[in-house]
């Protein structure tokens, strides 16, 4: 049991919808707790799928469940609002006169330059002596709003210098520079920022709409699946028992892929639920700035949270109904008059790894695979010692002399290697500036030896990796140590893709457009990584781009 006056920590009594504190707290009945009218909005959302899940553990429930209030909860809720509006927190303006706890400050001075409780500001409402004092609402970080040069407050915007300055600035230093009132400034920054806030509930919508569908999706596989097996136990049923251990590889093989697209669809339910959360908090954090009566400290926090983050992912879902499993009970019935042959045949689920991959179609323009593009640096650990590494490990570039580079297990000896630091295992798109002839750009498993023979470490020469080998002339492709000449416009530039999930790789000739050099289809067993190898010619270089 908790210690009488122990402190309660808020984020326990927080709604993991809204983010906020409990109001009105409504247990259901996995045990977790919301808002009600949090949960409420939440379930409306799902109602036209038939299940209704808990936000934190996924428990589907059906029927809707009838809410309770959590009288506990509700208790604890009001108390921890108590003493909120007395003791400050870490994201409170405290009294600079408390000693001891320090409690929340109502008002700050801009005289005194002092924050103050509601006990010790009486005095400004009592004395005339702090009749001409200015009050405004309390600061945090009220020393910032202080010019450290003339101990006067900052009220005035200086276009120039892109800061805050005080009056006496502009007669000193800032002389003869653009400035105008930081309340003007701030009037012009918040059309802006309520226009980022629009985007923000545009892709907020977007993202619940895109979850609803995988949500329908996902459904629509578990029913047909059912149906498909429902429908081939009866056509089993009616076979003798030679068949029966037949009819439960047959299950096994159905709930098997039902449950791996079912599992990639709450992947990628999960992965748009996370988007929604951190817009939702983007929100509460201009929400927060928005409704800031002191302009400096708007101005102060203005670039960090009106930032926006490019969206990572481009979600484009079919709502054309596909019946997944509906044709394996038919080939069961066909069988049916076929007991030799269907003892002795593979029936094939029709539910194959490129139908379920609608879902998520393959970028055809260059605007598309730029949404998954990937900034790739090198790491200094693998480099051969004879590479030069620049540019915040993003260029490389072959030279004769040894660098100084320090023992490393990873470290390639035999050949001029290079391996990205990042590990890739979702879809990439990065590109390359190759100067130089005999350069392979590659793409492998980290594993590939360092030090032993050539099948064993280089690039496309072993079934770890896959390389495009980048001629003055043309392209080729290996694998395996297996050459293969490619057709396509020779260009410095080379775009590689990445679709792990998918097992697909491309690589591409930049120049103005994208030309398909060569595509690779198969099944990635572990992450991959980025691989540059060089042929010996002193200056060649590869630089990995952000492509724009």
């Amino acid at each position: 049991m908790a210690k009488r006056g122990a402190p309660l920590d808020p984020e326990k009594f927080s709604c993991s919808i809204c983010l906020d504190l409990l109001k009105d707290p409504v247990a259901i009945p996995c045990g977790h707790s919301y808002c009600s009218d949090c949960i409420k909005s939440h379930w409306d959302v799902e109602k036209n799928s038939g299940f209704y899940s808990c936000p934190q553990c996924r428990k589907r429930f059906r029927p809707r469940p009838k809410l309770k209030k959590n009288i506990l909860l509700t208790g604890l809720a009001d108390e921890l609002k108590k003493s909120e509006l007395q003791v400050a927190g870490p994201e409170d303006a405290a009294c600079d006169v408390c000693s001891g706890r320090k409690l929340k400050a109502v008002k700050s001075c801009l005289v005194c330059l002092v924050s103050f409780c509601e006990e010790h500001l009486q005095p400004h409402y009592q004395s005339a002596a702090f009749k001409k004092h200015k009050l405004v609402k309390p600061c945090m970080k009220f020393q910032e709003k202080i010019c450290s040069q003339h101990d006067e407050v900052m009220e005035i915007f200086c276009f120039t210098d892109q800061q805050s300055i005080c009056c006496l600035c502009t007669m000193d230093q800032h002389r003869g520079h653009k400035t105008v009132p930081a309340a003007a400034e701030r009037s012009q920054r918040q059309k802006k920022l309520e226009g980022n806030r629009l985007s923000v509930h545009e892709r907020i919508q977007e993202r619940a709409k895109a979850a609803k569908l995988l949500q329908q999706r996902m459904d629509a596989i578990n029913v047909s699946a059912d149906e498909a097996v429902k429908n081939s136990e009866e056509s089993f049923k009616q076979m003798i028992s030679l068949i029966q251990k037949r009819s439960d590889e047959m299950k096994q093989q159905l709930r098997s892929q039902q449950q791996t697209a079912v599992s990639e669809l709450r992947q990628l339910q999960g992965k748009i639920e996370q988007e929604i959360t951190e817009l939702k908090r983007k929100d509460v954090q201009m929400e927060k700035l928005a409704h800031t009566e002191d302009h400096t400290q708007f101005l102060l926090s203005y670039p960090s949270v009106s930032a926006l983050s490019e969206p990572t992912h481009s979600y484009s879902i079919q709502t054309t109904p596909v019946r997944y499993f509906e044709d394996v009970a038919a080939a069961v019935s066909a069988s049916r008059e076929k007991l030799e042959d269907i003892l002795g045949q593979n029936i094939t689920l029709t539910a194959t790894k490129e139908q379920l991959f609608l879902l998520h179609p393959q970028p055809k323009t260059r605007a598309e695979f730029l949404q998954y593009s990937q900034q790739i640096t090198l790491d200094p650990n693998s480099a051969h010692r004879e590479l030069l590494l620049s540019d915040k490990n993003r260029k490389v570039i072959y030279t004769e002399e040894a660098q100084p580079y320090s023992y490393h297990p990873e470290r390639f000896r035999r050949y001029l290697q290079v391996l990205s630091r990042e590990s890739l295992n979702d879809r990439h798109y990065w590109e390359v500036e190759v100067r130089g002839e005999g350069i392979f750009v590659a793409v492998t498993y980290k594993n590939t030896s360092t030090a032993g023979s050539s099948n064993e470490c280089g690039f496309g020469l072993n079934s770890k990796s896959w390389a495009l080998f980048c001629d003055s002339n043309s392209f080729k492709f290996r694998h395996n140590n297996r050459l293969t000449p490619l057709s396509g416009p020779r260009s410095s530039r080379v775009g590689v893709y990445l679709d792990h999930t998918a097992g697909v790789l491309s690589f591409y000739s930049i120049s103005g457009t994208m030309t398909l050099l060569h595509k690779v289809q198969t099944a990635f067993t572990e992450p991959l990584h980025a691989g540059v190898w060089f042929y010996p010619e002193e200056g060649d270089s590869v630089e990995f781009l952000k492509p724009q």
